[in-house]
């Protein structure tokens, strides 16, 4: 699924070299457009997520205006970078029209219960794409950026996939080439594999995919063998995989990796879907354990674009990126959430997660309790294949 026209689109301009300047500070990226409701009443991502991370942020005093940058849709000329024209022209009609023919259905995946029509769809998607675009941009002038609405990786050219309509991170990725960023390096850490990324660059030797996703788990893809791209690296984990297994694979695999490509710019899609409580997965991380991981690779000291991704237990994913955002700032992480904040977390809703199943620390923290654990052989076996 390679474009050729976006690898000679993004070799344009030449190479600069990246300098921080000494008080740049970290950017949150976002739009008003992501307070609406979306995904209709009967889907997993109705559920309050990137609106409740800005609430959150700013209920704690996280979120200077001087940090928050708004984004614009990408327009149609952007996003035939990567994506049809005619699957653009059906997302656009679908959003008007509110409904779609039974062959745009078969044909582009759009108006089915996976990848529903909804008021202001193509808006949300394209808002998605054009702050993706801006956070790479901004990444190269020296910023880290967060933008937490990013992360649709299972996009592909010529249909929805995954909830995703288009896929932001390879436009954040592109930017970042066509800016001068030589190697970039795509490191996912959501529960699900990012295969919409890794197909995009399948045969660009100029990114290296890195995904860490529960095996055997939708979409069923990204073994540990698949290794048809020329930089893909899957690493697939097993149910239950812990902290502990964590911090092993980025040792032993993604750090490694990380070394032998010399990345210029980092892209990072931090699905929240991989955390202890999530009803979609069966990974045990904890928020802590992620934050660490996003450390490490800020350690590296190249351009970073953080972007969000799966997640769909809105008490997790809240804590979950608001405190990232803190920890990029370098924000104390409060021991108890003040209480604002949690009868904020408090009125938060669910439907694929009981009442008497809401942790009282979900409610009054911040940071979980790590879960450490044994490391497994398969998971040994992982990264030893990752790196050979």
């Amino acid at each position: 699924m390679h474009n050729p026209e976006m690898h000679n689109q993004a070799e344009n301009q030449h190479p600069r070299p990246f300098t921080r300047p000494d008080r740049a500070r970290p950017l949150y990226v976002g739009s008003p457009v992501y307070r609406r409701a979306a995904f209709g009443s009967n889907h997993p991502l109705k559920i309050m997520r990137h609106s409740s991370v800005l609430e959150l942020v700013e209920l704690l005093d996280w979120l200077p205006d001087a940090a928050f940058r708004d984004t614009v849709p990408a327009d149609v000329e952007q996003l035939v970078e990567f994506h049809d024209r005619d699957y653009i022209k059906a997302l656009q009609y679908a959003e008007s029209a509110g409904r779609v023919s039974p062959e745009v259905r078969e044909r582009y995946h759009i108006g089915t219960l996976e990848n529903p029509v909804f008021e202001g769809l193509f808006e949300r998607a394209a808002m998605t794409v054009g702050g993706s675009v801006l956070a790479a941009e901004l990444a190269c002038d020296g910023h880290t950026v967060f933008h937490p609405s990013g992360g649709t990786h299972h996009g592909m050219p010529d249909r929805a996939h995954g909830f995703c309509y288009f896929n932001d991170p390879v436009f954040a990725i592109l930017t970042l080439l066509r800016r001068g960023r030589e190697r970039v390096m795509y490191v996912d850490l959501d529960a699900h594999h990012g295969d919409g990324v890794e197909s995009a660059f399948a045969d660009d030797p100029r990114v290296m995919t890195v995904s860490i996703h529960e095996s055997g788990r939708w979409p069923y893809s990204g073994g540990v063998d698949d290794r048809g791209a020329l930089q893909a690296h899957n690493l697939p984990v097993p149910a239950g995989f812990n902290d502990s297994e964590l911090d092993y694979l980025v040792d032993n695999a993604v750090l490694p990796l990380a070394a032998r490509f010399d990345p210029g710019a980092l892209v990072l899609c931090c699905g929240a879907d991989s955390l202890a409580g999530d009803p979609l997965s069966g990974m045990q991380l904890s928020n802590v354990a992620l934050w660490g991981v996003v450390d490490r690779l800020l350690a590296l000291d190249q351009p970073t674009v953080i972007l969000g991704g799966g997640g769909y237990n809105p008490w997790t994913v809240a804590r979950y990126w608001s405190g990232l955002w803190g920890r990029i700032n370098g924000f104390e992480i409060p021991q108890l959430l003040p209480a604002e904040a949690s009868d904020f977390l408090a009125r938060l809703e669910c439907d694929l997660i009981d009442d008497d199943e809401v942790e009282e620390a979900w409610l009054t923290t911040m940071a979980d309790s790590p879960y450490p654990g044994d490391i497994r052989d398969a998971v040994k076996s992982v990264a030893k294949a990752a790196i050979h």
